[in-house]
């Protein structure tokens, strides 16, 4: 007969669903700081034989454009964008520890 062992189990969907909501929050407000700061994240094209969309060279010129015309209307001063950033790297940062104590975590029970 197999025994399961709810409390474990508990324990385990816990940790994952307080992990996972604190990574993507932290995720979300340092993409958001990242952008204020003035440093958005523009990727470029890549090439995948089963890619449902594949970005032509000029569609990421285009947004490369368009960042840094954004970019230019950022009312926030320099003072002001340099902090954005140093938060954004703060909550970057917070994502690996939300990672690093959700392992813990699970590792320690």
């Amino acid at each position: 007969m197999i025994e399961i062992d709810w409390k474990a189990f508990f324990d385990v969907f816990v940790v994952a669903l307080i992990g996972a909501s604190a990574l993507v929050f932290f995720y979300a407000v340092g993409l958001r700081l990242l952008v204020l700061g003035g440093r958005a994240p523009v990727v470029s094209p890549a090439e995948f034989t089963d890619a449902i969309t594949v970005i032509t060279e000029k569609e990421a010129q285009r947004a490369q454009r368009a960042a840094v015309k954004a970019a230019k209307k950022n009312p926030l001063t320099d003072g002001q964008k340099r902090w954005a950033l140093v938060g954004a790297y703060g909550c970057f940062a917070m994502c690996g520890v939300a990672v690093i104590v959700g392992v813990l975590l699970l590792l320690v029970k």
